[in-house]
């Protein structure tokens, strides 16, 4: 299996990112150069990290030291709750410690209800935009109600918001809604943060497919048009994880799979309007 498998999928903006990548959520800063350089070698070619991860000098180290050209992968990284009002210095200190020029995809990391500050924020990363050291801009963590602001005040549709989301949780009124306005969904702890959900159901789906119940789930994700991101420090999971492209679910299975949606009950990270 090589990164050629895996999909594009064409933002708003024209430019592609690969449906399936790579987050450092928690990695170990200083183990964070052998995980990226794993998933490499596994074939991931998208790589996510942020600012808070305090891990992004480990992923720039380990995109260098593996030869692959800077253009060949996709790197993404966020700004923290505490640069928003100036996120151009946020931005060029990223880039510092992630040793190139541009990233990809720039996200705003929480919308922050309470700071009130991603308007301007946005504003800045537009300028970002414009000036091509981000090929995209985005947010992460936004609801709707924060979307249709974002939208109604500022001049740049999102390309993506990256949220919590898995089988327990599985916001259909968000996708609805990005869908709508043109905006990529990317999934974090697409697996529900160890919270694996083990049902009848999807056991049965993935003893079907001859898969295990994460390689289920992260099929799921592509089918209904997730960009998705699993993490793991083990290359035999990282390899697994990525095993994915020889089956699909059927229709079936995905109405299946939509009724062990639990709503709120489900999430098992912060709530967007919580945290500051």
């Amino acid at each position: 299996m090589t990164e050629n498998a895996v999909p594009l999928v064409t933002l708003n903006n024209g430019i592609t990112i690969p449906q399936l990548g790579f987050g450092v959520f928690k990695v170990d800063p200083d183990k964070t150069g052998r995980v990226v350089r794993d998933a490499l070698d596994v074939g991931y070619r998208h790589i996510d990290t942020a600012k808070i991860y305090q891990n992004e000098e480990g992923v720039g180290h380990a995109l260098k030291e593996s030869g692959i050209p800077r253009e060949e992968i996709f790197l993404t990284t966020k700004l923290w709750n505490d640069d928003q009002t100036d996120a151009e210095a946020a931005f060029e200190k990223s880039l510092a410690r992630l040793g190139t020029d541009y990233v990809d995809l720039y996200l705003i990391h929480w919308p922050t209800p309470e700071r009130d500050t991603y308007l301007d924020a946005w504003r800045s990363m537009e300028k970002i935009l414009a000036s091509g050291r981000a090929k995209a801009i985005g947010v992460s963590n936004f609801t709707v109600d924060h979307l249709e602001r974002l939208i109604a005040e500022t001049e740049i549709v999102p390309a993506v918001n990256q949220v919590e989301l898995h089988v327990d949780f599985q916001q259909a009124e968000l996708r609805a809604f990005a869908a709508e306005k043109g905006i990529a969904i990317e999934a974090w702890g697409p697996l529900g943060q160890g919270k694996i959900n083990e049902s009848p159901e999807l056991s049965a789906i993935a003893e079907a497919h001859g898969k295990s119940v994460p390689q289920t789930i992260i099929r799921w994700h592509l089918d209904v048009g997730n960009i998705v991101i699993p993490k793991s420090n083990n290359k035999d999971r990282m390899a697994q994880n990525f095993d994915v492209f020889d089956f699909e679910l059927s229709a079936s299975e995905i109405a299946t799979i939509a009724t062990l949606d639990r709503g709120e009950d489900g999430r098992n990270g912060s709530s967007p309007l919580e945290v500051n």
